[in-house]
């Protein structure tokens, strides 16, 4: 499955349909946070696939790095994707 992008509008983990892989473009949250997210894998570059949600819809739970981590909703929508991989120059 692909992830569409409307007019440009820069989209987030939170709205990655379950099933799909997108590659994170930055954490937009506080330092102590996105450094914990980052030594999970949440890395600039790194590829996320949405593998499901509790029931009720949140958490969902997110593979990235091997692992599969669950994020509540609110956090995800910090986290800004794109469908394609970066330039190597822009990764960490």
């Amino acid at each position: 499955m692909q992830l569409s992008f409307n007019n440009g509008a820069a989209q987030t983990l939170a709205q990655l349909p379950s099933g799909s892989l997108a590659y994170l473009l930055r954490l937009d949250l506080p330092e102590e946070i996105s450094q914990r997210l980052m030594e999970l894998g949440f890395l600039p570059g790194a590829a996320v696939v949405a593998a499901g949600s509790a029931p009720g819809g949140d958490p969902r739970i997110f593979r990235v790095d091997g692992s599969e981590i669950a994020l509540r909703r609110e956090t995800a929508r910090h986290l800004y994707i794109s469908s394609q991989p970066l330039p190597e120059s822009d990764q960490l």
